[in-house]
């Protein structure tokens, strides 16, 4: 039988481990799954969140323990280590770690293990009255191991993923690729929607090569358009704005840093299904942009 101290942690790591394995699933197939991403960097993103959750979870586990020998709160400072990542909660912990106490043979009183004198009756302390002071040893080794262990491997796929996502290894960036494009910069956003076919998108600033996508339908190629109207409030020297088109091995790019008037651009190149219609920002700023086909 599950005791009810114990089941919080029956339930709720399980819990965890689903609600982040669901959002690994969700975000598959919100984008393109991992299309343009090296399955590495997936990979290693998830080893290192659950050997994080592992590692959080065996010094809690140990803390738990630790906290039970010494009187104080366990449940109070295994969620304190859970929560608050096992190196500040154990420093936290050990900053405030409480001394381990014994009972005086005279009056009963719970006392350090250190006193001479019970603070209570005043009564002397000899080492023999407490043997827990002659024999001190590190207590669940193996939470403490495995938890190194989980620390370790959490290290490892940190590393490796900064250093795949540094390099550039396994990410699609090329703009007239018919796969996704990720972006390691950032962009600074307003409005960034699509409805009714509609896709709007207004920014302030972006890294350089950014590249912003959504994927259209195009169902009469003879004679439907791609209409565009953007305006950039800010263009720096060589800097642009270029629209890309793209459908499978048929790739557009249209420069509309400085439209005077609404681009119309017919479709008549590519064929009926979807295509993916980017902007690739190179140093333009302020930027306001309505895009659809019609």
């Amino acid at each position: 039988m599950i005791q009810k101290n114990k089941l919080p942690l029956y339930i709720g790591i399980p819990a965890i481990l689903l609600l982040i394995f669901l959002r690994f699933g969700l975000y598959y197939m919100k984008s393109d799954g991992f299309s343009g991403l090296s399955m590495i960097l997936p990979a290693l993103l998830l080893c290192f969140i659950l050997s994080a959750l592992c590692t959080s979870a065996l010094f809690a586990a140990w803390v738990y323990q630790d906290c039970k020998k010494r009187g104080d709160d366990p449940v109070l400072w295994a969620v304190v280590i859970f929560a608050a990542t096992p190196f500040i909660g154990l420093l936290i912990y050990f900053l405030r770690r409480p001394v381990p106490k014994t009972v005086c043979p005279s009056c009963g009183q719970q006392i350090s293990v250190k006193a001479k004198y019970c603070e209570n009756c005043g009564t002397e302390i000899e080492k023999e009255d407490y043997p827990i002071m002659l024999k001190q040893k590190t207590h669940h080794l193996t939470f403490i191991i495995a938890g190194m262990m989980s620390m370790a491997l959490m290290l490892i796929c940190l590393t490796g993923f900064i250093a795949s996502a540094a390099a550039g290894k396994g990410i699609n960036t090329n703009a007239a690729s018919d796969e996704r494009v990720w972006n390691l910069g950032t962009i600074s956003m307003n409005y960034n929607t699509n409805i009714n076919d509609i896709w709007k998108l207004d920014f302030k600033s972006a890294s350089e090569g950014f590249v912003k996508e959504q994927t259209m339908t195009i169902a009469a190629a003879d004679t439907q358009l791609l209409c565009a109207d953007i305006s950039c409030g800010t263009v720096p020297d060589d800097a642009t704005l270029i629209l890309w088109l793209v459908q499978g091995d048929m790739v557009k790019s249209i420069d509309v840093t400085n439209l005077s008037e609404p681009l119309a651009y017919p479709l008549n190149e590519f064929e009926n299904g979807k295509i993916r219609v980017r902007l690739q920002i190179n140093g333009v700023e302020n930027t306001v942009s309505e895009i659809y086909i019609q």
